[in-house]
């Protein structure tokens, strides 16, 4: 039973234990969007199947959504319809992986937290750990092997925190945008009308949570640097976002891995924050 990572060796001993496993290759591109199937198309984990951040783990369409942003959240229903269709029961342990640091993979990892699913793990190192391990690459596409389920969300594990909850907690939640630094001071803004961050909000690029091995730092190492970016506030009173609540995630996979307990998600996100003038922008 994982729930937050998996080693390579540990998906291989899950592999051959024969328990139900399905594994999602979550390979993306903010500035690229098709280039993610392309990589996946060319090599991925056998068996795997493909999430598309757009397609599947986002609703541009906004008939059903749970957020708004660049990158709205389906409601709960209408992604656990999706996950239906690919078969996938509440008996199944998940594992999610890409090769962009688990910047797209943590998404899918935080909904089905968000759906109720416990059993879901990010392979840690992606795609590159597991070639460097000597694992298997198939190419092409992948059926799903299972057939079609009428998979129902539970109760959430994970808390989506909306714009209104931010604007409510600014003085007592602690806002950490995991942006490049000179996106939060303002200094550039490539994808939003907007540029700045939310007042108060502390800055971690996500990608400070990685080693020179493409895996998660160690857990203690997490823990000291989080402890000295959170300078005595609260640790529970978090609340993650980035530009979409995409890049966000790892961030809160890295405060858990360190020990402390689930936080929240502004999924909206900078996109949905600055999209109204009404409500404060900082800069520096």
């Amino acid at each position: 039973m994982y729930q937050l990572l998996i080693s390579v060796q540990e998906l291989q001993a899950l592999q051959a234990s024969g328990r139900p496993l399905m594994v999602f290759d979550c390979t993306g591109d903010l500035m690229n969007p098709p280039l993610g199937h392309q990589q996946y198309l060319q090599a991925h984990l056998p068996g795997a199947l493909f999430a598309d951040l757009n397609q599947h783990l986002s609703d541009k369409h906004g008939r059903d959504v749970a957020s708004g942003g660049r990158h709205p959240l389906p409601s709960p229903e209408r992604f656990a319809q999706w996950l239906g269709s690919v078969g996938l029961t509440h008996d199944h342990q998940v594992v999610v992986m890409d090769r962009n640091g688990a910047n797209y993979c943590g998404r899918l990892w935080w909904m089905l937290k968000w759906v109720g699913h416990a059993d879901v793990a990010v392979l840690d190192g992606g795609l590159q750990a597991w070639q460097a391990a000597g694992g298997p690459v198939a190419s092409g596409p992948v059926t799903p092997s299972a057939s079609p389920t009428r998979y129902a969300p539970r109760p959430a594990l994970r808390t989506l925190a909306t714009t209104q909850d931010v604007l409510a907690a600014l003085d007592t939640a602690t806002v950490i945008d995991a942006r490049a630094a000179a996106r939060y001071r303002g200094e550039v803004e490539p994808l939003d009308p907007v540029a700045g961050h939310i007042p108060g909000a502390l800055n971690r690029p996500f990608q400070g949570n990685m080693g020179a091995d493409g895996r998660f730092k160690p857990a203690a190492e997490l823990r000291a640097e989080f402890t000295s970016l959170l300078a005595g506030r609260d640790p529970a009173t978090v609340i993650h976002h980035c530009g979409s609540g995409v890049s966000a995630v790892p961030n809160l996979l890295a405060m858990e891995i360190a020990g402390f307990g689930p936080t929240a998600l502004y999924a909206g996100s900078w996109s949905e924050w600055c999209a109204d003038p009404a409500r404060p922008v900082a800069r520096g």
